[in-house]
């Protein structure tokens, strides 16, 4: 996609301070918008020089309505929300709240940009139902995102906004994820640093999953604002699925320390895996993923091995 689209537009990029909010606020930045990072603490992460910070609760509709007045913006990248499973069933109602009733109070403040274009970030494990069947998702975080979902292709129907849906599956890199390759890759830093013997524990070797790198879909997310068609779902994946064996083998290649690692032996089988044929949507646009698995986890491992050695520095 060609930088210059973006130069001089306004960018809003809600959920900023998170893993992937900070990738997408150094693209943004890069390709010459003017970014407006939406935090809801401004001393969580500091952004530097040029991004201008708003503090804003996406729950508190007045709040909103306010932010969107004041900057108007041409685009939207909606990053934030609740992403644990776990803690949807902690807090279930707190999840559906943040997942989907920030999503409705932020479009409906749209409402006064009738041109602003609107890249709503989902989930692939939003819950899918079948007709005549009593619903079951599989937990309350895959049914806010279902209900994101819904009402968002909703609010583009009823009144007319832009409005595209992303689905990323496993997202990797530098940063503070709670994603598996980060996870190990902390283990891979304690082994190195403190001799730690305690095993990581891993599902089955053949368990396999799709990774694609946070900077690779952040690239997406901008081709989706500026080329994207409104009320399409995109699926941002890789395209290719790799198993825990292949991750921790690379892992390990990447260290001289002994790192113990536990395999359980259990298979629950693809978890947001990506096939070829989905793609297509996103290469139509331009967008291919340019960072291979390898560099995504050097990246990782490199970020870890900084900030473990600011910690015990």
């Amino acid at each position: 996609m060609d930088g210059a689209e973006l130069t001089g537009k306004k960018v809003l990029i809600t959920g900023a301070s998170g893993f992937t909010g900070r990738h997408a606020v150094t693209y943004f930045q890069g390709a010459g918008a003017d970014v407006v990072a939406v935090v809801r603490r401004p001393d969580v992460y500091s952004f530097g020089k040029n991004v201008d910070v708003h503090v804003c609760d996406l729950n508190n509709k007045d709040q909103v309505r306010e932010l969107i007045q004041e900057i108007e913006p041409d685009y939207v990248l909606h990053l934030a929300g609740k992403n644990s499973v776990p803690d949807s069933w902690a807090d279930p109602l707190l999840v559906l709240e943040t997942n989907v009733m920030a999503v409705l109070y932020l479009l409906d403040a749209l409402r006064i940009c009738p041109k602003a274009r609107t890249v709503i970030v989902g989930s692939r494990l939003k819950y899918t139902p079948e007709p005549g069947r009593i619903p079951q998702p599989p937990h309350p975080y895959s049914l806010s995102k279902a209900l994101e979902e819904m009402v968002s292709l909703s609010w583009m129907s009823l009144f007319g906004q832009q409005i595209m849906l992303a689905e990323p599956g496993n997202l990797i890199g530098a940063g503070p994820s709670t994603g598996i390759c980060s996870l190990l890759a902390r283990h891979v830093v304690a082994c190195e640093q403190t001799g730690k013997t305690e095993a990581f524990r891993l599902s089955g070797r053949d368990n396999t999953r799709d990774f694609l790198d946070v900077r690779d879909a952040v690239r997406a997310y901008a081709a989706l604002l500026v080329h994207g068609t409104s009320g399409t779902v995109y699926p941002v994946v890789s395209g290719v699925e790799r198993s825990l064996g292949e991750i921790a083998d690379l892992l390990l290649s990447m260290t001289e320390a002994k790192v113990p690692i536990r395999w359980d032996g259990t298979s629950s089988g693809p978890d947001g895996a990506g096939k070829q044929e989905e793609m297509l949507e996103l290469r139509k646009l331009g967008w291919q993923p340019q960072i291979s698995f390898e560099t995504s986890l050097r990246d990782i491992l490199s970020d870890v091995r900084t900030q473990q050695g600011r910690t015990t520095g």
